[in-house]
């Protein structure tokens, strides 16, 4: 597998305000989702357990999913939700934030991106570290596994250019699916009653930090394999991410007051370096270093 990423991003943003044609394709999960973020990372249990212990926590978000009347779920705040075994069924990934960036040749926007995502060089400020997702790492061979097109398909139909140069999935690309991925990267909420209010908020982008700060906590306690939770684990992780105050969490609700309308041109946005450089964000390489 050789991409192209040079000036693209295109599965690190929402590049559908700019699409002509935008699409829904990378909504992962068992139906659709309460929160609007697109191409979210799921993290697995020891991943979000690794940000965490970095003092990350405030990097991370759940996603929750409406679902069907023929599939599993339980309701909670008159929606019907994924579920296993009448547990509400979780991700965990990467918080999303508007930033000003200019992906495939286009004049710079406020558009959503992945918190960890430079909007300058368009490159992630973990890229290659023990912190870099596996999901990222990976990304597009579990698409191309699965013989789903990708996001590097779809910017060159939009677009133009090249970015999948060769579509040969590695070895170990294909996804974590059935009974295993419970409890190591689709979690269960042990109890649905305290998501009351939870799930309105989520629904509509209001989720609290303790809201997030539960949901990591029960991720990180997980037990892969079951729906077994280690309550001390989980009570641990919890208090850690309430405690955390990373450049990643500050960066976010800078970006989030400077931004304009998602989509909106960005006519002097602040610049990366102030906005999270100066709070302690790893600076990325910039292409040239990469070719070399």
């Amino acid at each position: 597998m050789e991409l192209n990423c040079e000036g693209c991003a295109g599965c690190c943003l929402d590049w559908r305000p700019i699409a002509e044609e935008p699409s829904d394709h990378e909504r992962r999960g068992p139906g659709e989702p309460l929160d609007d973020a697109y191409n979210f990372v799921p993290l697995t249990r020891d991943e979000v357990a690794r940000f965490v212990e970095r003092g990350l926590g405030d990097a991370l978000r759940p996603r929750l999913w409406r679902v069907d009347e023929d599939t599993p779920g339980v309701v909670v705040d008159g929606v019907r939700l994924a579920a296993i075994a009448g547990r509400p069924a979780f991700f965990v990934g990467l918080a999303h934030v508007p930033k000003p960036v200019a992906p495939f040749g286009t004049e710079r926007r406020w558009l959503e991106t992945c918190a960890f995502l430079d909007p300058e060089t368009l490159q992630c400020r973990i890229h290659g570290g023990d912190l870099y997702p596996d999901e990222c790492a990976t990304y597009p061979g579990r698409n191309l596994d699965l013989d789903v097109e990708s996001e590097c398909e779809r910017v060159e139909a939009a677009f133009g250019g090249d970015r999948l140069l060769d579509d040969d999935p590695e070895d170990g690309a294909g996804p974590l699916l059935g009974p295993q991925a419970v409890g190591a990267k689709v979690f269960a909420y042990p109890d649905a009653e305290e998501l009351s209010g939870v799930v309105d908020r989520l629904s509509n982008d209001g989720l609290t930090a303790t809201d997030r700060a539960a949901f990591v906590g029960i991720a990180a306690g997980s037990r892969p394999g079951s729906l077994a939770v280690d309550e001390d684990r989980a009570a641990a992780a919890t208090a850690d991410v309430l405690d955390a105050d990373s450049w990643v969490g500050r960066a976010v609700e800078a970006w989030a007051d400077a931004a304009s309308e998602v989509g909106a041109r960005a006519s002097d946005p602040p610049s990366a370096d102030d906005v999270e450089v100066a709070r302690g964000a790893p600076e990325t390489p910039g292409w040239d270093a990469v070719g070399e």
